[in-house]
């Protein structure tokens, strides 16, 4: 693949490629992870023209943060870096998850990040998850007093709803929410999407790719590596609902297909069009996914080709939930 430069897009008055990189199954959650072939990737990301690269505090634990900083310690001034604050975990039970979002635990969290990642500020902050036994206002007056303090320049939420994303502008404006958004994942569309977009907020679609699943490469859980998370924890993924996904999936490989390119190109194309103020991190921890995703950021689609990868993967027909239950209780909607 040749070096071609991304377009820019804005995540409200920020300036980002129009694909970022999501870094975290390069530390957890994707099978093992192989830190040369890691730090590769992201350099590559960047020749190519990816600008944003997303991280947070949870990935491995830290370690995720520890290694994006390393590969970027001698080209920081190519990188929009964002990171990510406010689920707590335990390392004695690694599936355990809290939230929390007082303003002492901002101030912590941002300071360790920092020291992770080696920089004296993150370009884009978010609040991982909304904690519900704190007001957002507090939340955000928090992170707000990192812009005034020179440690953050931009900030964020993650999977937030309108009301709150509302709520949370009123204090400091927001520039991006990020949240999963893909062709098996659109419940965003009906209020999320138009609140961001009244407000002047971009969006940051994670897992565009449905987990990987929507590249048509995984026909069963034995695909998946020990370690990876899909084999056992994603509902989308059981038996039952495993083989009625596996259908769409077919349907638009064959879609894919007739357009010369792949399933994931294709699905991942469908992300990029949905407006100039989406901006995509598919993640990927190996240098030859990352060029076949890029070139997916250049395809332009007409509106009979959005209908027609629409009608292979209509809304709501993916069986299952996106998360399995006790993680659905974290999403603020």
């Amino acid at each position: 693949m040749t070096d071609a430069t991304l377009s820019q897009r804005k995540l409200g008055e920020l300036e980002v490629s129009a694909q970022g990189l999501g870094c975290m199954g390069m530390s957890e959650f994707y099978g093992p992870g192989d830190d040369t072939e890691s730090i590769a990737t992201i350099h590559r990301a960047l020749e190519l023209g990816v600008t944003l690269l997303d991280t947070a505090d949870m990935y491995g634990f830290g370690k995720n943060e520890e290694l994006v900083g390393r590969a970027i310690a001698d080209r920081r001034e190519k990188v929009v870096l964002a990171t990510k604050f406010g689920f707590v975990r335990d390392a004695n039970d690694p599936a355990k998850r809290g939230v929390r979002g007082d303003p002492a635990y901002v101030w912590e969290a941002v300071d360790k990040s920092l020291a992770r990642l080696g920089i004296d500020h993150i370009d884009l902050y978010y609040q991982h998850r909304v904690d519900p036994n704190v007001p957002i206002e507090e939340t955000v007056g928090a992170m707000a007093s990192l812009v005034e303090q020179g440690k953050v320049r931009y900030l964020g939420l993650s999977e937030a709803g309108p009301e709150t994303i509302r709520r949370a502008h009123a204090v400091h404006p927001i520039t991006a929410v990020q949240t999963e958004w893909s062709l098996w994942s659109r419940d965003i569309e009906d209020a999320v999407v138009p609140t961001c977009r009244e407000l002047g907020i971009g969006l940051v679609p994670y897992s565009p790719l449905g987990r990987g699943f929507l590249t048509g490469k995984f026909k069963s859980k034995e695909d998946f590596e020990d370690g990876d998370f899909r084999r056992t924890t994603q509902p989308r993924m059981a038996d039952g609902n495993l083989e009625t996904n596996l259908k769409i999936v077919e349907a638009l490989r064959a879609l894919a297909a007739e357009k010369g390119v792949s399933a994931g190109q294709l699905a991942l194309a469908w992300v990029q069009n949905q407006g100039e103020d989406v901006v995509p991190i598919p993640g990927t921890k190996r240098r030859k996914y990352l060029e076949e995703n890029v070139a997916a950021a250049g395809m332009t689609l007409s509106a009979e080709d959005i209908a027609a990868i629409e009608k292979a993967v209509p809304a709501g027909a993916i069986a299952g939930t996106r998360y399995p239950e006790d993680a659905l209780k974290l999403l603020s909607r």
